[in-house]
């Protein structure tokens, strides 16, 4: 019996209408946008422009448009790095908070970021002030918005019970409503016409920055689309195929650190390179007859598999399967590296849920159940019988229609990240989406879209990997100069000292090592064909 993840899983329809839920914590990572200069590049790259406000910031209290119901304008002194701005808050109906800050010298460009899980994030969330306060020291003017619901009143997905409505907000109206309400606001207040906008955020809000590009194209001239959740039906019934194998046989914190070991043993000398993270787990195959310890006849230990658990963690890997076929893909070898699943796919404690089943469980009970059924019991979910129920919900919520055509015309530019060893999101939906919309749109697809594989990078961040880079100045230079990225310098950073550098390179490229000088210095490696 053996693992080799399949390079081209087959999604189907049922998969097209979604990283961590408003209602469980993963690392804080997963609203988290891609910071500015996370390799070191310098804000300055932004600020050249200077533009100065047309009014004073109170009088846009006085802003007004059809689905705004409330709305407050306060100016804001500088603080520190912190340039001084015009904040404006305010509501649109029917319960859709929204922000739009404004600084004092503007660089003409628009950036907002997205939600994490079933978001409901507040706008003073510490995560989400610090992008704010990031973008404001670049001269961008800011924006977010909660998708309709306050999470700490209504937590996961259970907004759907004070208001039907909020589940298409958080959907997918919401974003629009407020990027296009922001926008007309920012215009107002410089009497100046936007330069370019973009989106740049993580997880669910990758998932909302390419259900833009896929429906909103108008929106944004760039997006940056970070690990993310094309596909919140798929999703759920991964986390519950996964949570029903660890029913019939749990995973201890010390069986997976020894699946991890015989993994990355065997996998991470495939590229050339034994470094202690995994190129492109692809091309590894695990055999767990002979790749990991077998526990004998009647017997578990933490240094040894039972039989039941090595079924288990086959299924991880292997993903759903509805009538003899995988119905959407597993997770990568490597994936389970560092405590990568525990708390996310394996309970840490018999009474607590990890957090990927966490969030596929308030999706099925409250988003895919219509009326909402609060005590659906995931073990009842037949998967040869029942996948057709996400249906509906999937149509609302996923992001895998691969139709760019109308942001490709108007000249858009679409980012994707990915990290090869993502424990919450599974990786290869990201590759299956850039392969399939490079059959939809064409061999000039990379002149628009552009996909970037992390190796030993978690859900946004994390992981062995170099997971500091700066995606935004790529996006920048692509979308206003044309410059097309072909690699992007990331770092790998511990105590707060660089400790390895390397190239992300555009997809299907990938880092390969020149043979002399440091592996742990990007100077050293070129891009090439695998």
């Amino acid at each position: 019996m053996s693992i080799r993840p399949q390079r081209h899983s087959k999604i189907p329809p049922l998969m097209i209408v979604g990283a961590a839920a408003a209602a469980l914590t993963i690392s804080g990572q997963e609203a988290r946008a891609q910071a500015f200069s996370a390799s070191g590049t310098s804000l300055s790259h932004y600020t050249q422009a200077r533009i100065a406000p047309h009014m004073s910031c109170e009088a846009l209290a006085r802003y007004s448009a059809r689905e705004v119901v409330s709305i407050a304008a306060q100016a804001v002194a500088a603080s520190g790095a912190v340039p001084a701005h015009c904040r404006v808050t305010g509501m649109l109906a029917p319960e859709i908070a929204f922000e739009v800050s404004l600084p004092a010298h503007w660089n003409g460009r628009f950036y907002m970021i997205g939600n994490g899980g079933h978001a409901g994030e507040s706008l003073e969330d510490p995560t989400r002030v610090s992008q704010r306060n990031a973008a404001l020291q670049a001269g961008f003017a800011f924006a977010q918005t909660n998708t309709g619901h306050d999470a700490r009143k209504e937590p996961g997905a259970t907004f759907v019970l004070s208001n039907p409505q909020k589940a298409i907000d958080y959907a997918y109206r919401a974003v629009n409503l407020t990027a296009v309400t922001a926008k007309s606001i920012t215009q107002a207040y410089y009497s100046k016409d936007i330069k370019s906008s973009y989106w740049n955020s993580c997880s669910n809000g990758g998932r909302q920055g390419l259900i833009e590009a896929e429906r909103y194209p108008q929106d944004f001239d760039g997006i940056l689309a970070n690990s993310p959740w094309i596909d919140q039906t798929g999703f759920t019934l991964g986390a519950v195929w996964n949570q029903r194998a660890l029913d019939s046989a749990a995973l201890s914190a010390a069986k997976l650190a020894l699946v991890a070991r015989a993994v990355m043993s065997k996998c991470d000398a495939l590229d050339g390179l034994k470094d202690g993270q995994i190129d492109d787990p692809r091309r590894c195959t695990l055999d767990v007859k002979t790749d990991l310890p077998l526990c004998a006849a009647g017997t578990d230990n933490d240094a040894c598999l039972t039989s039941a658990q090595t079924a288990t963690l086959m299924k991880i890997y292997g993903g759903p399967v509805s009538q003899g076929r995988q119905i959407f893909p597993g997770f990568m070898l490597g994936s389970e590296a560092a405590n990568g699943w525990m708390n996310l796919i394996v309970a840490s404690q018999p009474d607590r849920k990890a957090a990927d089943f966490n969030l596929a469980e308030n999706t099925l009970r409250y988003l895919v159940h219509t009326p909402p059924q609060p005590n659906y019991d995931y073990r009842s979910f037949d998967f040869d019988r029942d996948t057709h129920m996400l249906d509906a919900w999937g149509q609302l919520v996923n992001a895998t229609s691969t139709d760019l055509t109308r942001f490709n015309k108007r000249g858009g530019k679409l980012m994707m990240t990915y990290g090869w060893a993502d424990p919450v999101l599974q990786p290869l939906v990201g590759v299956n989406y850039y392969e399939q919309a490079l059959a939809r749109n064409g061999s000039a697809t990379p002149q628009f879209f552009r996909l970037f594989m992390v190796p030993g990078m978690g859900h946004c961040a994390g992981g062995v990997a170099t997971d500091r880079f700066d995606a935004v100045t790529a996006l920048v230079d692509w979308v206003e100069k044309g410059k097309a990225p072909d690699a992007i310098r990331a770092a790998r950073v511990v105590a707060g000292k660089e400790v390895r550098s390397r190239p992300l390179c555009a997809y299907p490229e990938v880092a390969r090592y020149g043979g002399q000088g440091s592996i742990d210095d990007a100077a050293n490696f070129r891009c090439s064909a695998p």
